[in-house]
């Protein structure tokens, strides 16, 4: 038995070093299993309403397609534009604290801060310029190399061919995989599975569609306001919403900071305020319950230190996957508990004989 588990060990070393060092070259194959598994009950569901498999997956991947087309038209070039709009007004940002925040702080503590903040807004002025010019770098340096545009373009268009595939083939996959487990071990796997399952599929159906309904309601109150670059922030507020009450605290800094410089009128922050409120509400009152309820459990601290986590150890790669996979250990981890609780390690010793009450010979004698 022992020599099993040393066999199963080896397979599962050798098979993350295997991904480890082909990791540059799984992003796509990473994308397209996302899209595949979001789009499975959908095209599950068609099946039972009489389409074939193929026709039910074609539906959903031409659906998959216009959502992507529509926000490649409609959403990115208005945030193309308000970034670069950001980006020109950020030095006239930092001159109106300089100016006008650092004199009244001044007035209010008694702190100069105006000599640290010259060296702060001089660094990040000059990095923000750089910033701003990565984007253009990079491409000059893709269109440069004629081999890594043909890699990026080639690992693009395979996503849409993967999805469709794996789309297809979804649930031959899941029996295959069953069927090679060991049957020993079936009942438990079948068991964790559901379990991840269930928290994956509320955690990247529901989780991802909160995040997206609080960053167009963010999105369009702010513009409602008339607040510049509105959309921009509230779609990064509702991206930082993951983080439990980090998109709304995000969203308020940022948005009272744009709409005090660009009104100076204090009743215009409550407006800010009143449209995050009102974005709060919907997500505890109507998203939260209907989309997600108690099924996630990720706490607040450890999503960030998964994201942070795979971002480091793995790089876009590790973090598209930190949060499915701190989903799955944290079932695992669960169902190791329940085992550990149940173990004689646990309770060997709360269970201690009892001394008899009844008096030995050698008590009597004595």
């Amino acid at each position: 038995m022992r020599r099993q588990w040393w066999i199963v060990a080896a397979v599962v070393a050798v098979a993350l070093w295997f991904f480890v060092s082909i990791e540059p070259v799984l992003a796509p194959f990473f994308v397209s299993m996302v899209l595949a598994y979001l789009g499975d009950p959908l095209a599950d569901r068609l099946e039972d309403r009489g389409l074939s498999r193929r026709l039910a997956v074609t539906v959903v991947f031409v659906l998959l397609i216009l959502v992507v087309v529509l926000t490649l038209v409609l959403v990115v070039p208005i945030l193309g534009r308000q970034f670069g709009q950001l980006v020109e007004a950020f030095p006239a940002i930092l001159n109106w604290i300089q100016q006008t925040v650092l004199p009244e702080v001044q007035s209010l503590t008694g702190l100069d801060l105006s000599t640290d903040f010259d060296a702060l807004r001089q660094a990040v002025v000059e990095n923000w310029k750089e910033t701003s010019t990565i984007a253009a770098t990079l491409l000059a340096q893709v269109s440069r190399s004629g081999l890594a545009l043909v890699g990026w373009l080639a690992n693009l268009a395979l996503i849409p061919v993967v999805t469709f595939y794996l789309l297809l083939d979804w649930d031959v996959l899941v029996g295959k995989v069953r069927r090679m487990l060991p049957r020993q071990w079936e009942p438990a796997a079948v068991r964790l599975a559901g379990e991840c399952d269930e928290v994956l599929s509320a955690f990247l159906r529901g989780q991802l569609i909160v995040m997206l309904c609080l960053g167009v309601i963010y999105g369009i109150g702010l513009t409602l306001l008339g607040v510049r670059f509105g959309l921009l922030i509230g779609l990064l507020a509702g991206l930082a919403s993951i983080v439990p009450y980090l998109g709304v605290i995000v969203g308020i800094a940022v948005a009272g900071v744009v709409t005090f410089f660009q009104f100076h009128d204090w009743l215009m922050l409550v407006g800010v305020g009143v449209v995050f409120g009102f974005g709060q509400l919907m997500e505890s009152v109507v998203l939260q319950p209907k989309l997600l309820g108690d099924k996630i459990g990720l706490h607040p601290v450890a999503v960030i230190f998964a994201v942070l986590a795979g971002g480091q150890l793995f790089g876009f790669t590790g973090v598209l996957l930190a949060l499915p996979v701190a989903a799955m250990v944290m079932v695992i981890l669960r169902y190791l508990l329940e085992n550990y609780k149940n173990s004689t390690l646990y309770d060997a010793g709360q269970k201690t004989p009892q001394r008899s009450s009844v008096p030995s010979s050698d008590e009597e004698t004595s």
